[in-house]
């Protein structure tokens, strides 16, 4: 079982931690000619719509007009690019990713593979420690809760908890928002589901998870089509398990039409961090760090958290005064954090390992 002391591990100190004041840091003006003599930075996986990004990307190009922002792949999973990385080790053309944007587990993963360069940013010392890489190889940039997002038109009662979504009233209409053989956030869906049914985080939980998913399966519950707005606005994803800064994105998109419901289930709340890293091949390296620079400024932070996601340095800005109180009142109710709970570095991994081996023997959903 999770011992009481991990679930009372609160947002402030599990992850939030800050000791030092909140910093003015710029980029040097070195760095921003460097940049700007290269003149590209490539991304990837960055839908608009996803944590801000949309306007993240905008406030970049229009503080360095001369970077032009090349962006790969927005739909593309955690594992998409890890392997975009490897796959262009050599190659310094377009198609060759500067910086990754992946799932806490996949941070480590890549500096061990050798695919990440280390770079700390001028705020680094506000990064909580127990989300960055002492080298600086990668580092927590945001993070949120698993959550359910409804399509009000075809959902008429929502349901609150991972156990309702098995009831038949919800025959074909649950699906994940990614693939769980890749997707970071599909992944960590199922260890989410686990941790609903008393799992222990880690490779325990993701069984369970698995086995939480065969059972929506068999009972024809479950969608096997990757969530996101335009399914669920169409229809064929009336319920979909996402985090919730994507869920309360994807309805502010939808502006009503359908409207939506933004459920953080009752149990098996799950905190997901999300890290930041330079390509250790990155084709455009001082315009990468110039991008990582901006997404730790108060500017990038406070981009994040108006796309629902919280970031990295948000207890040290609280604390000194520089988050406007309608970003935090546009955000879920703070008790629907309260239950979060923050798995370890190592439970993500073994709860990776345990969703992708296996999901295909148990579940056997081809999820695309």
């Amino acid at each position: 079982m999770i011992s009481k002391t991990q679930r009372l591990l609160s947002l402030s100190t599990a992850i939030l931690l800050a000791t030092t004041a909140v910093a003015a840091a710029e980029p040097s003006e070195e760095l921003i000619a460097a940049a700007k003599k290269e003149g590209m930075l490539t991304t990837i996986a960055l839908p608009h719509d996803w944590c801000g990004y949309g306007d993240v990307i905008a406030s970049f190009k229009a503080k360095y007009p001369e970077i032009q922002v090349n962006e790969l792949n927005p739909d593309a999973g955690s594992a998409d690019e890890v392997e975009a990385v490897k796959a262009n080790k050599g190659n310094t053309g377009p198609q060759a990713p500067d910086v990754v944007d992946v799932g806490l587990a996949f941070g480590p993963q890549m500096k061990a593979e050798g695919l990440l360069q280390p770079y700390k940013v001028s705020t680094w010392d506000e990064i909580p420690d127990t989300v960055k890489d002492a080298e600086g190889h990668w580092y927590g940039d945001y993070y949120g809760v698993m959550s359910f997002l409804v399509n009000k038109d075809l959902v008429a009662n929502s349901p609150k908890d991972w156990a309702d979504l098995l009831k038949p009233e919800y025959a074909g209409q649950v699906a994940l928002a990614g693939d769980p053989r890749a997707s970071n956030q599909a992944i960590l869906g199922v260890l989410a589901a686990g941790l609903a049914k008393g799992a222990k985080a880690g490779k325990e939980a993701g069984e369970a998870g698995l086995g939480y998913f065969a059972e929506l399966n068999k009972a024809g519950n479950f969608v096997p089509v990757i969530g996101k707005s335009g399914t669920l606005a169409q229809g064929s994803t009336p319920i979909i398990v996402a985090w919730d800064y994507n869920a309360l994105g994807w309805g502010k998109t939808l502006n009503g039409n359908p409207p939506t419901e933004v459920v953080v289930p009752a149990s098996g709340v799950l905190a997901g961090v999300y890290v930041q890293g330079i390509s250790a091949f990155a084709p455009h390296p001082n315009a990468a760090k110039l991008w990582m620079e901006h997404l730790y400024s108060d500017e990038g932070q406070l981009g994040w958290l108006k796309g629902f996601c919280h970031p990295a340095r948000f207890n040290a800005m609280v604390k000194a005064g520089k988050v406007p109180k309608e970003l935090i009142d546009a955000l879920p109710p703070a008790a629907a954090y309260e239950k979060a709970y923050f798995p370890t570095l190592e439970e993500v991994d073994a709860n990776k390992a345990s969703v992708t081996g296996g999901w295909d023997s148990v579940v056997g959903a081809n999820v695309q």
